[in-house]
C-alpha cells in the first residue's frame, strides 16, 4: 500500500524526483496497484551501510523519545501506508528526514512533516545511523 501511494503522489505532482516523476506521470491505477503488489511481495534486504554505533545508540534512544514504533510498528517494518525504516538505505533516509525537516517532502496527513520539526541535523544523523543498521 506505501508503494502505491508514492507513486501517486509522484503521478500527481505532490512528491518530485527525477526519475520516479517520469516515471510515474503515464502509468495508470491498474499498472501502480500491480507494482505495488509486486514490491510487497518481495522479502527486504537491508543495503549495507557504514553506521557509527555511537551514532546509532543516540538513534535509538530519539526513535524510542519521539514515539516511531507508534507508526512504524515496534520493529520499525511498516505498515499500510506508513513505510519500513529498517535497514533501509542510508542516503535515501537522510534525504528524507531532512526534507521533511525542510518541508521540502511530504507524506499524506503531515504527520513527518511535523515530526520532524523539533530533530536538530545531529538528531536526524543519529536516526539515519540507526535505522539504516537495524536488520543487518
Amino acid at each position: 500500500m506505501f508503494t502505491h501511494w508514492q507513486l501517486i503522489k509522484f503521478r500527481d505532482g505532490r512528491r518530485k524526483d527525477p526519475q520516479m516523476s517520469p516515471f510515474a506521470q503515464n502509468l495508470t491505477d491498474t499498472d501502480m496497484a500491480d507494482l505495488a503488489a509486486y514490491y510487497q511481495a518481495q522479502t527486504a534486504r537491508p543495503r549495507a551501510a557504514n553506521t557509527d554505533p555511537e551514532k546509532m545508540a543516540v538513534g535509538r534512544k530519539l526513535a524510542e523519545f519521539h514515539h516511531c514504533a507508534s507508526c512504524h510498528r515496534p520493529d520499525l517494518t511498516g505498515q499500510q501506508q506508513v513505510p519500513r525504516l529498517a535497514g533501509q538505505d542510508y542516503d535515501y533516509l537522510l534525504k528524507l528526514l531532512k526534507g521533511f525537516k525542510a518541508q521540502t517532502a511530504s507524506d499524506l496527513e503531515g504527520t513527518m512533516t511535523s515530526a520532524a520539526q523539533p530533530l536538530s541535523q545531529d538528531d536526524i544523523v543519529n536516526l539515519v545511523h540507526y535505522l539504516a543498521s537495524l536488520g543487518r
